[in-house]
């Protein structure tokens, strides 16, 4: 079982979580980051990390945010892996309680 990272993510790309992150599992997007379900070893570190809630376990992830799921599995593939923390974007906290977002999403 891997981490998803969902909607809530979206146009924040805080990446706190990929500080902690022991195997190097997550990939980054323009405005989204993804984890990779192969690389993902279920440390549960990034949960905590994440200050929007962002990542769930893929068998806690929300009805409403399933497709993130394959939609992780997916990106991972596309965009390059993340492996430091970087500067969030400059409105991150903008987006951070806005939840309907994936119109947004930059691919």
């Amino acid at each position: 079982m891997a981490y998803v990272v969902t909607e809530t993510c979206i146009r924040c790309k805080y990446t706190d979580c990929v500080d902690v992150c022991p195997v190097d599992c997550f990939h980054e997007g323009s405005n989204f980051l993804v984890i990779d379900p192969g690389e993902c070893i279920d440390c549960t570190l990034c949960v905590a990390e994440c200050p929007v809630e962002a990542i769930y376990a893929e068998d806690d992830v929300p009805d409403d945010q399933r497709h993130f799921i394959a939609l992780n599995a997916e990106l991972t593939k596309h965009w390059p892996p993340i492996v430091a923390k970087k500067t969030a974007p400059a409105d991150a906290d903008d987006w951070r309680d806005i939840k309907t977002k994936l119109h947004l999403l930059e691919r």
